[in-house]
């Protein structure tokens, strides 16, 4: 498995059958450490706990949404270089262009396929994987 040994991951979805699709693709892909939170609010709580090698988000939470978190994150001296993946509906896709403007890494578009998972986590990950190598 490609992904053995890799730091935890959190995953931040608020439909909870979409979180566990998610965790179960993880989980199939290697990754032993996978975290769930609710929505942005607990997944910051989760973050002042442990170190995560990427955050996984949803885009449409509340009370703290996707963007929210993905700001805190990046405002944030010792989380800012944390990975991050924003997903949402193809309905909600515009929101993309501020994600990036925000410092997301990559987006996904719901649903996807466990290919586009990995690859989309091979795209942000690797770079971070070889520098600790």
């Amino acid at each position: 498995m490609p992904f053995t040994g890799f730091p935890s991951v959190l995953v931040v979805e608020d439909v909870p059958m979409v979180a566990e699709v998610v965790q179960g693709i993880l989980g199939r892909l290697g990754f032993q450490q996978v975290d769930i939170a609710a929505d942005g609010s607990v997944a910051l709580d989760y973050l002042a706990e442990r170190r995560y090698g990427l955050v996984i988000s949803d885009w449409n939470m509340t009370p703290m949404t996707g963007y929210e978190l993905l700001r805190r994150v990046r405002s944030d001296r010792a989380m800012r270089e944390i990975p991050f993946i924003m997903m949402t509906t193809q309905a909600n896709a515009d929101c993309f262009s501020s994600a990036r403007k925000a410092g997301v890494n990559a987006c996904l578009v719901k649903p996807f396929t466990p290919a586009m998972l990995r690859d989309t986590i091979v795209s942000v990950c690797s770079p971070v994987r070889s520098k600790s190598a």
